[in-house]
């Protein structure tokens, strides 16, 4: 290996790593604003209600509905 060879970050991973080095707080930040999002128990019952709630979808939905009356026309 050349005295002059250095390993390769790329500019994204410059950018990460500089912000780390100015806010060290950043990962728990993100892992919080995660679990507000994210980590919630899942409430099955209002689930089942929304599902069943669905209107099916037609056919073929861009058929006017003008002419499903006039047989066509």
């Amino acid at each position: 290996m050349p005295l002059f060879w250095k390993p390769y970050k790329s500019e994204a991973t410059q950018f990460i790593e500089q912000m780390k080095a100015k806010k060290p707080t950043l990962e728990a930040e993100q892992r919080a604003g995660r679990g507000r999002l994210w980590d919630r128990e899942i409430d099955r019952d209002a689930q089942a209600r929304w599902r069943s709630a669905r209107v099916p979808m037609r056919p073929y939905v861009y058929y006017d509905n003008a002419r499903i009356g006039s047989g066509g026309k």
